[in-house]
């Protein structure tokens, strides 16, 4: 509507201007005309040098035979009609209304268009248009309307409880009857709570798309500006927009950048986002009832939201979107994989058991690498191989052939990450491991990565030091193998790996006898980038860190000794990823044994402990997270 009004005023403005330049330029003959003395004129005719007249009331104009053009102002008791036309001269007589007309039009013309440009700028500084310079206390809230590219719940997955919950609410506006009679009253909001990549806009996309009501959808940065107030005038405005298109869904997203707690912020009860969110939690539950207004919202940070706005009356339910299991997993695939074709090998479950921890943006990423990698080689539809390569891709980076590396660099990441591999398939609690590398990928050279059997929902104390040991396994295999002097940086990341799920055992899962079970995480300076919370004593801290060292360096020596009673084992898989590069979990299982990597037989009933059945169907874990037990082998200063 705005942007039809703005180029309503332009086209009348354009043409307002040609007609004033048609006006003068019109009136240009007048401009260019020279003014002479009547007895000039009748001399010029008793001369014969006119050749034509004009009479416009008392004004004369005429042409002269040389092509000049003068003007006169004949006298009251003036026969200049007879005169011309004892002379013979051709005589043109203009209507007095005509010209009395395009004089009045010529001279109001530029105050019409003055007044036109002054009451259009009015209107942009007092808000009629969002942009203008006092537009910006109006609601930035967008309509939704979806006419290509719907989304319905039919496109949302793997969350069905979270989908059954909204679904009730359109329901309430499709027929509220059904709910009133007993009582009933439609919930005023919604909170959809959940990690990144969840489906949280999504399912408020297929609300819209379901509900047939209007959407407003709007961010929750969209009400905070630099001027004090303008957030509580947008949230003025956009229930007001609301309550004129009743029963309608406001869905704001990332709330969290308005709604955080009160009093914790600079500038106490004066800053201005602390007003926006209390003109918020006035509009959604005051004195003024909003009947037919549902507040939808979204956030991963529901912790720093203010208590106000999470109370019954606000927002009635939370609604919490979490990462999809594996049937959800597989019904998402199914989702995206639509307008995908897929090969006759491809099961969409069994990539779904292979990848646990992934979010619905994670599995639409997938889908979506592999069907360009199919393309990028010539394939018609998309294999199981293409999705293997994706989920390496999206998980472990792209692949860095191209880097040079000595042959003494790719030895000691060979030893390096077979420790890491035989140590994880010696220890039971250890997830399977999957695949082992050489081949640098992202920022390592090298990579083992292990995966769950099933979705990971606890930690228990000796699967956690065992995980320890696994991911210690590099540097006691360097050390085992080179000694403590030709040890390198390599073991950076698995250091770091290690040292998060020891400070984690020690001070907030109660994992360590001497710390106790008491939550340390806040009263350490710099966990987790923390730098407040209450303070320990001297003798606590050097406690906790006495703990961690002691688990960590545990881990260690049971690497150590793992590798020293599997040495050969170890040795044959170093020698196996020197000269295969990269070898999945059956591969290292039959390397070890001192067998080659590829076994002629059907290999469909030895998947061994969890892992899949052959190389185009192994699983995988979580993307943009580092693998289970091995951070990676850094890469040295000189490579």
């Amino acid at each position: 509507m705005g942007n039809a009004r703005n180029i309503a005023f332009w086209v009348v403005l354009f043409l307002l201007i040609l007609a004033l330049f048609n006006l003068f330029s019109g009136g240009n003959n007048n401009l260019q005309s020279r003014e002479i003395g009547y007895s000039e004129f009748v001399q010029a005719v008793d001369d014969g040098n006119v050749s034509s007249v004009t009479l416009d009331g008392e004004q004369v104009r005429y042409r002269t035979t040389s092509g000049g053009d003068f003007v006169t102002i004949k006298p009251e008791d003036a026969e200049v009609t007879k005169l011309l036309i004892d002379n013979g001269i051709p005589i043109k007589a203009e209507s007095q209304e005509q010209s009395g007309f395009q004089s009045f039009i010529l001279s109001l013309l530029p105050f019409l268009l003055l007044i036109g440009v002054w009451i259009y700028f009015m209107n942009r500084m007092q808000g009629g248009g969002k942009g203008g310079a006092m537009g910006f206390g109006k609601s930035k809230a967008k309509m939704l309307t979806e006419k290509h590219g719907r989304v319905t719940f039919d496109d949302v997955a793997g969350i069905d409880e979270a989908k059954e919950e909204l679904e009730e609410i359109v329901e309430f506006l499709r027929n509220p009857q059904k709910f009133s009679r007993l009582g009933g009253k439609i919930p005023k909001g919604a909170l959809l709570v959940g990690p990144p990549g969840t489906g949280k806009t999504l399912l408020a996309r297929a609300i819209a798309g379901e509900a047939g009501v209007p959407f407003f959808t709007i961010s929750g940065s969209d009400f905070v500006e630099m001027f004090v107030g303008v957030g509580a005038s947008r949230v003025r405005d956009m229930f007001e927009q609301a309550k004129k298109n009743a029963p309608c869904i406001v869905f704001i997203d990332e709330i969290d950048a308005v709604g955080r707690s009160r009093g914790v912020g600079i500038g106490g009860g004066n800053d201005e986002r602390e007003q926006t969110l209390n003109q918020l939690l006035v509009e959604m539950d005051g004195f003024e009832a909003n009947e037919g207004v549902i507040i939808l919202a979204a956030t991963n940070r529901k912790d720093v939201l203010d208590p106000a706005l999470l109370r019954p009356g606000r927002f009635d339910r939370n609604v919490t979107v979490g990462n999809p299991d594996i049937k959800g997993r597989e019904k998402i695939l199914g989702v995206h994989a639509r307008k995908t074709p897929l090969g006759p090998d491809v099961d969409l479950r069994i990539i779904a058991r292979g990848t646990p921890g992934f979010s619905g943006a994670d599995l639409a990423n997938l889908v979506n690498e592999a069907a360009l990698m199919a393309a990028r080689v010539g394939r018609r539809f998309v294999t199981m191989e293409d999705f293997e390569n994706a989920k390496d891709k999206v998980m472990m980076g792209a692949e860095r052939r191209s880097m040079v590396l000595t042959q003494d660099q790719k030895e000691k990441t060979a030893y390096h990450e077979a420790g890491h591999a035989v140590v994880g398939l010696e220890l039971p609690l250890c997830d399977p491991v999957y695949k082992a590398t050489i081949i640098p990928r992202g920022g390592a050279l090298g990579m083992v990565v292990s995966l769950p059997e099933m979705d990971r929902l606890n930690y228990h104390r000796d699967e956690c030091e065992q995980k320890l040991a696994m991911t210690m396994a590099g540097k006691a295999a360097e050390i085992l193998k080179y000694g403590e002097d030709h040890v390198s940086n390599g073991p950076a990341g698995d250091i770091m790996q290690a040292s998060q799920l020891a400070r984690a055992m020690v001070m907030r899962w109660g994992m360590s006898d001497k710390v106790g079970n008491i939550d340390y995480a806040e009263a350490h300076e710099g966990y987790q980038g923390n730098t407040g919370g209450f303070s320990v004593s001297a003798h606590t801290k050097e406690l906790i860190e006495e703990e961690v060292k002691r688990l960590i360096q545990g881990g260690y020596e049971r690497a150590y000794k793992v590798l020293t009673e599997k040495n050969e084992e170890w040795e044959r898989l170093a020698q196996g990823l020197l000269e295969y590069e990269t070898l999945t979990g059956d591969e290292i299982k039959r390397v070890m044994r001192g067998e080659p990597p590829q076994s002629g037989e059907d290999d469909a009933g030895d998947e061994g402990e969890g892992n899949a059945p052959s190389v185009t169907a192994i699983p995988k874990t979580k993307p943009r997270k580092k693998p289970e037990g091995d951070g990676g082998m850094e890469p040295e200063p000189t490579a």
